[in-house]
């Protein structure tokens, strides 16, 4: 009889998302373009007032009085638009740092994690938040949803609930995150979390997480997961539900020959080398005895 198939539900849904304008992000991003603008703007309407001002005397930043031009208009002009000029390419060059390499090539460790009454903190109280639980739970986790508003789709028979805002004290105690929450949130989550050495699964939002998972076949003891790093979470989805054709319906027996062979080539010393060619030897041997018709395919 076929094993009954466990789907996790670690597919990280497509999530709408309300970005930022493209001059928030850019001032936001590069706060030494404006204090760069700011204090060369600062240095010219100094320099204007000592020459042109009510404190007759007063010094200039640059002592431009020497010189025979005058600070007039054309010359404040001029001087903001190359202060402008110096701000956006300080802008360009703070907004991607040098010395960190494009997100999506590092490389990532895939790791199984099982809980055992640990905490868990789920940021967010929404349909999609609701769908990452089941499998916190499966894990053993010990989960606390924090959310200002608790979808009805959060059994809260089965986990603590903190109706608010989130706080960077939530992750107290706390061994990993999972934020389903809007990219502002998301990013304070991440900022908590790094102080207090968290991983944080954030849901499509790639920025902001430091854990990604993926779609996940569970079958008979065996698990086979697949990821994109967040970059593209229906990716992960599709290859899912592609390769779960491809799992053996009876791979509970499969797992079950292997784990028998393994420990009996351990008492025997069987060299590492000679242990897959048996264990590949023992499968075929599944199929050729006398019930083979009746075995799920």
């Amino acid at each position: 009889m076929a094993i009954p198939l466990l789907v996790e539900p670690f597919v990280e849904p497509e999530a709408e998302r309300q970005d930022a304008p493209w001059w928030l992000d850019r001032l936001t991003a590069a706060p030494l373009a404006s204090a760069a603008t700011v204090v060369a703007l600062g240095l010219l309407l100094w320099e204007d007032i000592s020459r042109k001002g009510p404190w007759p005397g007063l010094p200039g930043p640059l002592d431009l009085s020497r010189l025979p031009l005058s600070l007039n208009g054309a010359w404040l002009f001029a001087g903001f638009a190359i202060a402008l000029a110096v701000g956006i390419a300080l802008g360009r060059r703070s907004s991607t740092p040098l010395s960190q390499p494009d997100d999506r090539n590092l490389p990532r460790l895939p790791v199984f994690l099982r809980f055992d009454g640990r905490r868990v903190v789920v940021v967010g109280a929404g349909a999609v938040a609701a769908s990452k639980i089941p499998a916190l739970l499966a894990a053993g986790a010990d989960v606390t949803v924090v959310a200002p508003d608790v979808s009805s789709a959060i059994d809260r028979s089965r986990v603590r609930v903190v109706q608010r805002a989130f706080q960077d004290g939530d992750l107290d105690g706390a061994w990993f995150v999972t934020a389903a929450a809007p990219p502002a949130v998301n990013r304070a989550v991440r900022e908590a979390a790094e102080t207090r050495g968290v991983f944080v699964n954030a849901v499509d939002d790639p920025a902001n997480a430091t854990a990604f998972l993926g779609g996940t076949i569970a079958r008979g003891g065996v698990t086979v997961a697949f990821s994109t790093a967040g970059q593209a979470p229906a990716l992960a989805g599709l290859l899912r539900e592609a390769f779960d054709e491809l799992v053996p319906a009876d791979i509970a027996t499969w797992a079950e020959r292997a784990h028998d062979l393994s420990r009996r080539q351990r008492d025997a010393g069987v060299p590492m080398p000679a242990r897959r060619p048996q264990l590949l030897d023992a499968l075929n041997r599944l199929y050729d005895s006398p019930d083979r018709a009746t075995r799920p395919r």
